[in-house]
């Protein structure tokens, strides 16, 4: 039986979110691992400074957060396919006035081009989720070559957009390997502090649900991960924005980050 778009994507980013970081005990030091943390709570920052891949990011510039000692927050997305939704996160964006950055993988490119367009036409950064979604630790240099550029190809090919400059890694599954080589290829690695189990079409609980997800986790400078297939996302959006704004939080573009510097 053939499974739908919706089906094959929902597995594959079930692992996406895992709340614990261990690196997988046949590769050592040199992971995979996945990025997981614990929860920022009353505004505190979350403990991703705290996790054993913390020297990995740094080594590679990968981007989990902002400024930390500034409100502000940046907007991304997680586009594998589409649910319905998009399109009315992306009227809440437009009339809010807020930028995002949509990472996308080659199922939504194909199947979305006036989406993918509406995108590039708002000001919306778009990043590379992969072409085929795999987990990219376990492929070669050469394969990750071709997943990223078949995205780029066809998304400038659509929008006349080049280079694409910031790629997600599937599932938020890395390694020392595969991030160099995505940074070698021009891209800087996008990862995120604050993020909910949100990517299950057959699992929504209500825009509530999402509002309070997001808010609970607010922290200066963080970068919130949201899939746009849910449709909690898409009816909390708005009100996620004003109140964070009523906190004094400000929403900026990744383009306006410089690389991180840890410390």
């Amino acid at each position: 039986m053939r499974r739908s778009a919706a089906t094959v994507w929902a597995v594959a980013v079930l692992s996406c979110l895992l709340w614990a970081a261990a690196p997988s005990s046949a590769s050592g030091s040199e992971g995979p691992y996945h990025f997981g943390f614990k929860k920022s709570k009353g505004g505190q920052l979350p403990s991703i400074a705290e996790e054993g891949f913390m020297p990995i990011l740094q080594k590679h510039g990968a981007i989990f957060l902002g400024d930390t000692d500034k409100k502000e927050l940046y907007l991304t997305f997680d586009n594998g396919y589409e649910n319905g939704y998009t399109g009315r996160i992306l009227d809440v964006l437009k009339e809010k006035k807020v930028p995002a950055a949509f990472f996308v993988t080659g199922h939504f490119v194909k199947d979305q081009p006036k989406l993918l367009l509406r995108m590039a036409n708002e000001g919306h950064l778009i990043g590379n989720h992969s072409w085929s979604h795999p987990d990219m630790t376990q492929i070669s240099p050469a394969q990750i070559k071709d997943e990223l550029e078949k995205v780029s190809r066809e998304v400038s090919k659509l929008t006349g957009l080049q280079p694409m400059r910031y790629v997600r890694p599937p599932r938020g599954i890395f390694s020392d390997r595969m991030l160099g080589v995505c940074r070698e290829l021009g891209y800087t690695n996008v990862f995120w502090s604050i993020a909910y189990r949100d990517w299950e079409r057959d699992r929504q609980m209500g825009w509530n649900y999402a509002y309070t997800n997001v808010l609970n986790q607010l922290h200066p400078g963080a970068v919130i991960l949201l899939h746009s297939v849910s449709r909690d996302n898409a009816q909390a959006l708005g009100r996620i924005i004003d109140e964070a704004r009523a906190r004094g939080f400000e929403f900026k573009s990744l383009d306006s980050l410089e690389e991180k510097v840890y410390r």
